[in-house]
């Protein structure tokens, strides 16, 4: 057996620990390799036939595909005031309350992302800008299956409504009874947004990106969701037709570095809290403490037996990964190979490793900041890069739905200034053209005030 299959089942939860200076560069890879992310050949053409289905017959084929796959037959998809003050009624008290101060949070932290215009002259005469200008239309879907999500509502809405997007349609996939989660309506209601619809899966994302008699086209697809989702949004993306897009999604991560001061109830609770997500999210403790690795390995077992959802983090757990290394030095080289959507510090000194952590999507410094308060309240977005693309995009921010409109403004003399280099260098890439539409300008000059 090689030293990438050695496992150290204990308490019955049969993790895998691995030592990683043992490994070579294929069982590295391996053991840092991500559950197989589901793109069937089947799947990918079942999720093709329905974005052409909505695009060829509209309200009809969501009609028909909320019927086959949500079980109910919804006469229209809007959410109506009538729904909205019901919604309003079956939340409580207490957690409109937790969520107004989510928001809040949210905002405070969101509203110092807006980015302001710039000018500058980059030569006398030559007047460059960049305008900052709102994506018009954007679309955010929110996954409403057996645990929904209406913190995605606020992580997504405020940073909309920030940016000044003139139109924010939420989607939500509807109940068996055709309303929509009541808690995802009383989030939106608390965010300002009033257009929801209650559509879900590819049909979802196919109505947002195409746009049907009812529901009006976006500009860009916002929002985590299953694999058929993320399909459709894949599948929009690259359609010209279609919708951008705010980044490849899959299933939820996390990786902890733990040293030998940790507490092992908490990081392993760390680790159940992302693994209660799905049965295809992944979870990897990374520590030179071999006590430290024993520890959680049995808190986890305890844990994990008494969660409610615990049938879905076994699941999980039986590709997690217990990664022992010589030292924190090596915890973090593997952390930034791996590029985890979320990582948690849990050593003596956790901000003393910050400096040298750049793949991550969003990072939790020391025991006292749990990844829960991430997902809902502390006020950074939980919309976040999964599948390594840590490396090269970060999450969801005020930036996501702004575009930056680029100005160029010469006068005569800025164009005296400048238009030879421009000539020169076009003739070097041998477009002649471009070197043209300068030289017509720089003559009409010499004509006109010859210097």
């Amino acid at each position: 057996m090689s030293a990438a299959a050695d496992v150290s089942p204990r308490a019955g939860v049969g993790l895998r620990r691995v030592d990683w200076s043992a490994l070579g560069a294929h069982e590295r890879a391996e053991v840092l390799a991500r559950p197989k992310v589901m793109r069937s050949a089947v799947q990918i053409s079942a999720v093709r036939a329905i974005l052409a289905d909505v695009r060829t017959r509209g309200d009809i084929a969501l009609r028909e595909a909320t019927l086959s796959f949500d079980r109910c037959d919804l006469a229209d998809f809007a959410v109506g005031e009538d729904e909205f003050a019901a919604a309003e009624l079956e939340v409580g008290a207490e957690i409109r309350a937790a969520m107004r101060n989510a928001i809040a949070r949210v905002e405070a932290f969101h509203a110092a992302q807006i980015p302001i215009a710039i000018r500058v002259d980059t030569a006398p005469g030559v007047r460059c800008e960049q305008l900052i200008r709102a994506i018009g239309r954007v679309g955010l879907y929110v996954p409403a299956g057996s645990a929904p999500l209406p913190s995605t509502v606020w992580m997504l809405a405020i940073p909309a409504l920030l940016a000044g997007c003139r139109q924010i349609m939420i989607a939500t996939p509807p109940r068996a009874d055709g309303r929509a989660d009541p808690m995802v309506l009383v989030a939106a209601q608390l965010c300002g947004v009033r257009r929801v619809v209650k559509l879900g899966g590819a049909q979802a994302i196919a109505a947002l990106a195409y746009g049907t008699a009812t529901i009006a086209r976006c500009d860009k697809l916002f929002g985590p969701g299953n694999s058929w989702v993320t399909l459709a949004k894949l599948e929009v993306a690259a359609d010209p037709d279609g919708a951008a897009i705010d980044m490849p999604a899959g299933p939820s991560e996390v990786l902890v570095i733990a040293d030998d001061t940790a507490d092992a109830t908490f990081v392993a609770a760390d680790l159940l809290a992302q693994a209660e997500h799905g049965a295809d999210s992944q979870v990897l403790l990374v520590s030179p403490s071999n006590d430290l690795l024993d520890a959680v390995e049995d808190a986890l077992a305890q844990q994990c037996a008494t969660l409610p959802r615990r049938d879905i983090a076994s699941f999980a757990l039986a590709h997690a990964r217990l990664i022992r290394v010589r030292d924190l030095d090596e915890a973090i080289e593997v952390s930034e190979r791996y590029a985890p959507e979320h990582l948690i510090v849990e050593t003596r000194e956790p901000r003393a490793l910050l400096p040298r952590l750049s793949n991550a999507g969003s990072v939790f410094l020391g025991a006292w900041s749990p990844e829960t308060v991430g997902d809902y309240c502390a006020g950074p977005n939980h919309v976040l890069p999964t599948l390594g693309f840590a490396r090269a995009f970060g999450g969801v921010g005020v930036h996501s739905f702004l575009r930056r409109v680029n100005v160029q403004e010469l006068s005569a003399d800025g164009l005296r200034n400048i238009g030879g280099d421009a000539a020169l260098l076009a003739r070097a890439e041998r477009l002649e053209a471009h070197a043209r539409a300068v030289d017509v300008r720089l003559a009409a000059l010499a004509r006109t005030d010859p210097r």
